[in-house]
């Protein structure tokens, strides 16, 4: 049964899957890449690819035209304040301007959140980031809040073949910062795939949904998982790096909103996920 139609922005790490969790609820699905490279790499999938550059006005393709859902899932790569400016806030609005979907889903990030006290931080709380790039995420935010959308902020994603604490463990470059008791937020790509399904399912949802695991964790608890799962001895201790590209914090964030929905992660934390991410 054809459940509607979704433009995902960005099939990258998290929209390729998003597109085929998408596409096994019933949906008809259209990727978009910001380079004919990006589009090769889907040959063969079951649903339709175009090759946009959001960051300029465009047209929807014929017979896109009004979907049901837009989901932004594209990724600035390694870029600064400019490229954030240029793919998610004035992303989000050509996308908007060019389908007029329905709904819009903006995928954002907990790093949006500056707090360094360890607390419990939720949807309500205060998000006033230290560094430029979280406050453009902000104005894309409010793209769709005006627009009646959904906000899923996304904690530290990880998946198959990707996670940086692993690589950087494996590398020998990990270091617990300042003893290594910072919090660490985090959600499997798979989890947060499926997140944006519920979301976009959900004809009451709206608004900011935080998107993590259930088991916000130290950084000296990650690292000792890996050590114990590989056998190998925790890092060094070393200084805090307060120059990090989204900033230093320390949080412990709350799925509640997003769980109301009847979401939950198949990895309720790290450690579940870990002998798959080790023997990849």
């Amino acid at each position: 049964m054809d459940r509607g139609q979704i433009v995902i922005a960005g099939c990258g790490f998290l929209g390729e899957a998003a597109a085929g969790f998408f596409l096994e609820a019933g949906w008809r699905v259209l990727g978009l890449c910001a380079t004919a490279e990006s589009a090769a790499r889907l040959a063969g999938r079951p649903f339709s690819v175009a090759v946009v550059d959001i960051s300029k006005p465009m047209t929807a393709p014929s017979g896109w035209e009004h979907p049901d859902v837009v989901a932004h899932c594209a990724s600035s790569g390694r870029g600064g304040a400019d490229a954030y400016r240029a793919v998610y806030r004035d992303g989000l609005e050509h996308l908007r301007d060019a389908f007029s979907p329905k709904r819009l889903i903006f995928t954002g990030s907990t790093s949006v959140y500056s707090q360094v006290d360890g607390g419990w931080v939720s949807e309500e709380s205060p998000a006033e980031p230290d560094r430029e790039t979280g406050r453009v995420l902000l104005e894309a935010e409010k793209i769709a809040l005006d627009d009646g959308g959904i906000v899923a902020r996304l904690a530290g994603i990880y998946g198959p073949g990707r996670s940086v604490l692993l690589k950087k463990f494996l590398d020998g470059s990990a270091v617990l910062e300042a003893g290594g008791n910072r919090w660490i937020n985090q959600i499997h790509r798979d989890d947060g795939a499926r997140a944006l399904l519920q979301l976009a399912q959900n004809e009451t949802a709206a608004g900011i949904y935080n998107v993590c695991d259930d088991t916000p964790t130290t950084q000296r608890e990650i690292y000792g998982w890996i050590a114990d799962f590989l056998n190998r001895p925790l890092p060094p201790e070393g200084p805090a790096d307060l120059n990090r590209k989204r900033g230093w914090t320390s949080k412990r964030i709350s799925n509640a909103r997003l769980r109301a929905l009847g979401w939950s992660p198949r990895y309720p934390g790290y450690r579940e996920a870990l002998p798959e991410l080790a023997g990849a």
